[in-house]
Protein backbone atom coordinates (compact mmCIF):
# COMPACT_ATOMS: atom_id res chain seq x y z
CA UNK A 1 0.00 0.00 0.00
CA UNK A 2 1.45 3.57 -0.44
CA UNK A 3 2.69 5.13 2.57
CA UNK A 4 0.87 7.94 2.59
CA UNK A 5 -2.52 6.36 2.33
CA UNK A 6 -0.75 3.81 5.19
CA UNK A 7 -0.23 6.54 7.40
CA UNK A 8 -3.59 8.31 6.95
CA UNK A 9 -5.52 5.18 7.65
CA UNK A 10 -4.39 5.32 10.92
CA UNK A 11 -7.01 7.74 11.88
CA UNK A 12 -9.73 5.56 10.37
CA UNK A 13 -12.46 6.29 10.23
CA UNK A 14 -11.84 9.24 8.00
CA UNK A 15 -14.70 11.86 7.34
CA UNK A 16 -15.21 11.95 3.24
CA UNK A 17 -16.80 14.76 1.02
CA UNK A 18 -20.76 14.60 -0.52
CA UNK A 19 -22.07 15.35 -3.26
CA UNK A 20 -20.76 17.61 -6.38
CA UNK A 21 -23.47 17.22 -9.15
CA UNK A 22 -25.98 17.52 -6.79
CA UNK A 23 -24.80 20.72 -5.64
CA UNK A 24 -23.20 22.23 -8.70
CA UNK A 25 -26.95 21.67 -10.54
CA UNK A 26 -27.76 24.25 -7.23
CA UNK A 27 -25.57 26.57 -8.57
CA UNK A 28 -27.31 27.28 -11.75
CA UNK A 29 -26.04 24.88 -14.05
CA UNK A 30 -27.80 25.10 -17.27
CA UNK A 31 -29.20 22.50 -19.19
CA UNK A 32 -27.05 20.31 -21.56
CA UNK A 33 -24.09 22.31 -19.74
CA UNK A 34 -20.40 20.77 -18.95
CA UNK A 35 -19.91 20.32 -15.34
CA UNK A 36 -16.41 20.00 -15.89
CA UNK A 37 -16.14 22.95 -17.83
CA UNK A 38 -17.38 25.43 -14.87
CA UNK A 39 -13.43 24.66 -13.76
CA UNK A 40 -12.77 27.13 -16.21
CA UNK A 41 -15.80 29.45 -16.58
CA UNK A 42 -16.91 29.63 -13.30
CA UNK A 43 -14.17 28.68 -10.44
CA UNK A 44 -15.84 30.50 -7.67
CA UNK A 45 -18.77 28.17 -7.52
CA UNK A 46 -16.69 25.09 -7.99
CA UNK A 47 -14.50 26.63 -5.25
CA UNK A 48 -18.01 27.42 -2.78
CA UNK A 49 -19.17 23.95 -3.32
CA UNK A 50 -15.72 22.64 -2.04
CA UNK A 51 -14.79 24.78 0.89
CA UNK A 52 -18.39 24.00 1.96
CA UNK A 53 -17.33 20.51 2.38
CA UNK A 54 -14.46 21.41 4.13
CA UNK A 55 -16.11 24.06 6.82
CA UNK A 56 -18.41 21.23 7.55
CA UNK A 57 -15.70 18.98 8.17
CA UNK A 58 -14.43 16.92 5.44
CA UNK A 59 -11.19 15.46 6.02
CA UNK A 60 -11.15 14.21 2.56
CA UNK A 61 -12.67 16.09 -0.94
CA UNK A 62 -12.93 15.30 -4.11
CA UNK A 63 -12.24 17.73 -7.72
CA UNK A 64 -14.68 18.69 -10.01
CA UNK A 65 -13.33 16.34 -12.54
CA UNK A 66 -15.79 13.41 -12.63
CA UNK A 67 -16.21 13.69 -16.56
CA UNK A 68 -13.21 15.21 -17.38
CA UNK A 69 -12.43 12.43 -19.99
CA UNK A 70 -12.04 12.90 -23.47
CA UNK A 71 -15.54 10.86 -24.28
CA UNK A 72 -17.52 12.91 -22.12
CA UNK A 73 -15.83 16.54 -22.45
CA UNK A 74 -16.26 15.25 -26.55
CA UNK A 75 -19.86 15.37 -26.20
CA UNK A 76 -19.68 19.61 -25.23
CA UNK A 77 -16.87 20.00 -27.99
CA UNK A 78 -14.32 20.22 -25.26
CA UNK A 79 -11.97 17.35 -25.88
CA UNK A 80 -8.83 19.18 -26.65
CA UNK A 81 -9.07 20.51 -23.06
CA UNK A 82 -8.95 17.47 -21.05
CA UNK A 83 -5.64 18.62 -19.18
CA UNK A 84 -6.61 22.45 -18.45
CA UNK A 85 -10.08 20.72 -16.85
CA UNK A 86 -8.13 18.23 -14.91
CA UNK A 87 -5.90 20.57 -13.72
CA UNK A 88 -8.04 23.35 -12.79
CA UNK A 89 -10.38 21.13 -11.07
CA UNK A 90 -7.29 19.77 -8.71
CA UNK A 91 -5.84 23.16 -8.05
CA UNK A 92 -9.72 24.49 -7.13
CA UNK A 93 -10.10 21.68 -4.64
CA UNK A 94 -6.25 21.99 -3.23
CA UNK A 95 -7.28 26.14 -2.56
CA UNK A 96 -10.42 25.53 -0.78
CA UNK A 97 -8.98 22.52 1.28
CA UNK A 98 -5.76 24.75 2.27
CA UNK A 99 -4.35 22.60 5.07
CA UNK A 100 -7.36 21.34 6.83
CA UNK A 101 -8.47 18.72 3.90
CA UNK A 102 -6.61 15.92 1.35
CA UNK A 103 -7.76 16.13 -1.84
CA UNK A 104 -8.54 13.18 -4.26
CA UNK A 105 -9.07 13.58 -7.64
CA UNK A 106 -12.18 12.04 -9.10
CA UNK A 107 -12.33 9.77 -12.32
CA UNK A 108 -15.79 8.66 -13.66
CA UNK A 109 -16.97 6.49 -16.34
CA UNK A 110 -16.45 7.37 -19.90
CA UNK A 111 -20.10 6.75 -20.97
CA UNK A 112 -18.84 4.17 -23.27
CA UNK A 113 -19.64 0.53 -22.88
CA UNK A 114 -16.98 -2.38 -23.72
CA UNK A 115 -19.47 -5.00 -24.01
CA UNK A 116 -21.23 -3.15 -26.89
CA UNK A 117 -18.14 -2.35 -28.59
CA UNK A 118 -19.11 1.27 -28.35
CA UNK A 119 -14.86 1.52 -27.56
CA UNK A 120 -12.08 -1.03 -27.64
CA UNK A 121 -9.91 -1.42 -24.22
CA UNK A 122 -6.92 0.30 -25.70
CA UNK A 123 -9.04 3.63 -26.66
CA UNK A 124 -10.34 3.59 -23.12
CA UNK A 125 -7.21 3.15 -21.38
CA UNK A 126 -5.34 5.65 -23.55
CA UNK A 127 -8.17 8.28 -22.61
CA UNK A 128 -8.04 7.21 -18.80
CA UNK A 129 -4.31 7.72 -18.91
CA UNK A 130 -4.21 10.93 -20.47
CA UNK A 131 -6.90 12.30 -17.75
CA UNK A 132 -4.71 10.70 -14.72
CA UNK A 133 -1.20 12.43 -16.46
CA UNK A 134 -3.26 15.39 -16.07
CA UNK A 135 -4.52 15.25 -12.42
CA UNK A 136 -1.35 14.10 -11.28
CA UNK A 137 0.59 16.49 -12.81
CA UNK A 138 -1.71 19.12 -10.42
CA UNK A 139 -0.60 17.47 -7.19
CA UNK A 140 -3.66 15.93 -5.91
CA UNK A 141 -3.20 13.31 -2.83
CA UNK A 142 -4.82 11.01 -4.75
CA UNK A 143 -6.87 8.98 -6.97
CA UNK A 144 -10.55 7.86 -6.50
CA UNK A 145 -12.18 6.02 -9.92
CA UNK A 146 -15.25 6.55 -9.10
CA UNK A 147 -18.95 5.27 -10.07
CA UNK A 148 -18.19 2.21 -12.49
CA UNK A 149 -21.03 -0.34 -13.56
CA UNK A 150 -18.76 -2.24 -15.31
CA UNK A 151 -15.67 -3.82 -13.47
CA UNK A 152 -14.16 -4.60 -16.93
CA UNK A 153 -13.69 -0.46 -17.07
CA UNK A 154 -12.87 0.26 -13.35
CA UNK A 155 -10.17 -2.14 -14.27
CA UNK A 156 -8.68 -0.30 -17.02
CA UNK A 157 -9.26 3.26 -15.22
CA UNK A 158 -7.22 2.12 -12.47
CA UNK A 159 -4.59 0.56 -14.68
CA UNK A 160 -4.74 3.89 -16.08
CA UNK A 161 -3.92 5.90 -12.48
CA UNK A 162 -1.63 3.18 -10.92
CA UNK A 163 1.46 4.19 -12.30
CA UNK A 164 1.06 7.77 -11.42
CA UNK A 165 2.53 6.71 -8.30
CA UNK A 166 -0.75 8.28 -6.46
CA UNK A 167 -2.46 6.25 -4.48
CA UNK A 168 -5.82 5.15 -6.12
CA UNK A 169 -9.12 3.82 -4.80
CA UNK A 170 -11.33 2.36 -7.00
CA UNK A 171 -15.21 2.06 -6.57
CA UNK A 172 -18.13 0.55 -8.40
CA UNK A 173 -21.78 0.92 -8.17
CA UNK A 174 -23.90 -1.84 -6.69
CA UNK A 175 -27.50 -1.57 -7.33
CA UNK A 176 -28.76 -4.43 -9.74
CA UNK A 177 -29.55 -7.97 -9.15
CA UNK A 178 -32.04 -9.25 -6.28
CA UNK A 179 -30.20 -8.11 -3.43
CA UNK A 180 -28.78 -4.99 -4.88
CA UNK A 181 -25.47 -6.59 -4.82
CA UNK A 182 -24.44 -6.04 -8.13
CA UNK A 183 -22.94 -3.87 -10.85
CA UNK A 184 -24.93 -3.53 -13.93
CA UNK A 185 -22.78 -6.30 -15.52
CA UNK A 186 -23.26 -8.53 -12.80
CA UNK A 187 -19.85 -8.40 -11.00
CA UNK A 188 -19.92 -8.99 -7.26
CA UNK A 189 -18.42 -7.23 -4.49
CA UNK A 190 -16.22 -9.87 -4.37
CA UNK A 191 -15.16 -10.02 -7.84
CA UNK A 192 -14.21 -6.50 -7.74
CA UNK A 193 -11.79 -7.55 -4.91
CA UNK A 194 -10.28 -10.08 -6.63
CA UNK A 195 -9.90 -8.04 -10.03
CA UNK A 196 -8.81 -4.78 -8.76
CA UNK A 197 -6.70 -5.76 -6.29
CA UNK A 198 -4.69 -7.59 -9.01
CA UNK A 199 -4.26 -3.99 -10.65
CA UNK A 200 -2.15 -2.72 -7.55
CA UNK A 201 -4.99 -0.37 -5.70
CA UNK A 202 -4.92 1.09 -2.62
CA UNK A 203 -8.37 1.08 -1.32
CA UNK A 204 -12.07 -0.42 -3.09
CA UNK A 205 -15.33 0.82 -2.21
CA UNK A 206 -19.09 1.58 -3.54
CA UNK A 207 -20.87 4.99 -4.26
CA UNK A 208 -23.97 5.56 -5.61
CA UNK A 209 -26.81 3.61 -6.78
CA UNK A 210 -28.43 3.04 -3.64
CA UNK A 211 -28.98 4.43 -0.09
CA UNK A 212 -27.07 4.07 2.43
CA UNK A 213 -28.56 0.76 4.23
CA UNK A 214 -28.27 -1.07 1.17
CA UNK A 215 -24.10 -0.26 1.21
CA UNK A 216 -23.66 -1.90 4.48
CA UNK A 217 -23.66 -5.48 3.70
CA UNK A 218 -21.75 -4.83 0.73
CA UNK A 219 -19.04 -3.58 2.96
CA UNK A 220 -18.91 -6.38 4.86
CA UNK A 221 -18.29 -8.87 2.09
CA UNK A 222 -15.88 -6.45 0.73
CA UNK A 223 -14.24 -6.39 4.17
CA UNK A 224 -14.70 -10.18 4.59
CA UNK A 225 -12.63 -10.32 1.33
CA UNK A 226 -9.56 -8.01 1.64
CA UNK A 227 -7.67 -6.14 4.27
CA UNK A 228 -7.43 -2.72 2.07
CA UNK A 229 -9.21 0.28 2.87
CA UNK A 230 -13.04 0.72 1.79
CA UNK A 231 -14.42 3.40 0.59
CA UNK A 232 -18.16 3.89 1.06
CA UNK A 233 -20.31 6.89 -0.13
CA UNK A 234 -24.02 5.95 -0.97
CA UNK A 235 -27.01 8.09 -1.96
CA UNK A 236 -29.21 10.08 0.14
CA UNK A 237 -31.73 7.38 -0.91
CA UNK A 238 -33.50 6.95 -4.41
CA UNK A 239 -34.27 9.51 -6.16
CA UNK A 240 -37.96 10.88 -6.82
CA UNK A 241 -39.26 13.33 -9.60
CA UNK A 242 -41.65 15.66 -7.74
CA UNK A 243 -43.25 18.47 -9.84
CA UNK A 244 -40.24 18.42 -12.60
CA UNK A 245 -37.29 18.35 -9.89
CA UNK A 246 -35.28 15.31 -8.71
CA UNK A 247 -36.02 14.79 -5.05
CA UNK A 248 -33.65 12.69 -1.98
CA UNK A 249 -36.29 11.67 0.86
CA UNK A 250 -33.73 10.69 3.49
CA UNK A 251 -32.17 13.71 6.18
CA UNK A 252 -28.90 13.98 7.21
CA UNK A 253 -30.06 12.43 10.44
CA UNK A 254 -31.74 9.84 9.22
CA UNK A 255 -28.36 9.01 7.07
CA UNK A 256 -25.58 9.85 9.91
CA UNK A 257 -27.65 7.40 11.66
CA UNK A 258 -26.29 4.29 9.74
CA UNK A 259 -22.87 5.46 9.56
CA UNK A 260 -21.77 4.02 12.96
CA UNK A 261 -22.91 0.31 11.71
CA UNK A 262 -20.96 1.06 8.31
CA UNK A 263 -17.71 1.68 10.17
CA UNK A 264 -18.37 -1.86 12.31
CA UNK A 265 -18.86 -3.46 9.11
CA UNK A 266 -15.23 -1.98 7.91
CA UNK A 267 -15.32 1.07 6.15
CA UNK A 268 -12.06 3.11 6.13
CA UNK A 269 -13.22 6.25 4.34
CA UNK A 270 -17.23 7.37 4.55
CA UNK A 271 -19.30 9.93 2.97
CA UNK A 272 -22.32 10.79 0.61
CA UNK A 273 -22.97 10.55 -2.93
CA UNK A 274 -25.72 11.90 -4.70
CA UNK A 275 -28.32 14.32 -3.49
CA UNK A 276 -26.25 14.34 0.21
CA UNK A 277 -24.63 18.00 1.15
CA UNK A 278 -22.98 19.57 3.95
CA UNK A 279 -25.62 19.37 5.66
CA UNK A 280 -24.93 15.07 5.76
CA UNK A 281 -21.23 15.96 6.84
CA UNK A 282 -21.74 17.68 9.59
CA UNK A 283 -24.36 14.68 10.83
CA UNK A 284 -21.71 11.96 9.58
CA UNK A 285 -19.14 14.37 11.73
CA UNK A 286 -21.55 13.83 14.84
CA UNK A 287 -22.19 9.93 14.07
CA UNK A 288 -18.01 9.46 13.89
CA UNK A 289 -17.50 11.38 17.41
CA UNK A 290 -19.74 9.09 19.48
CA UNK A 291 -17.35 5.90 17.88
Amino acid sequence: MNAFLADLIQEAPILTDGSWGTQIMKKRLKPGESTDSWNLTHPDRIEEVARAYVDAGSRIILTNTFGANRYVLGKFGLAEQVSEINMRGVDISKKAAGSRAYVFASMGPSGKLLVTRDVTEADLKAAFEEQARALSQAGPDAIVVETMMDLAEARIAAEAAVPTGLPVIACLVFDSGKGKDRTMMGNTPEDAVEVLSGVGVDGIGANCGQGIEGFIPICRRMRAATDLPIWMKANAGLPERVDGQIVYRTTPEEYAAYIPELVRSGATFVGGCCGTDEAFIRAMGTALRTL
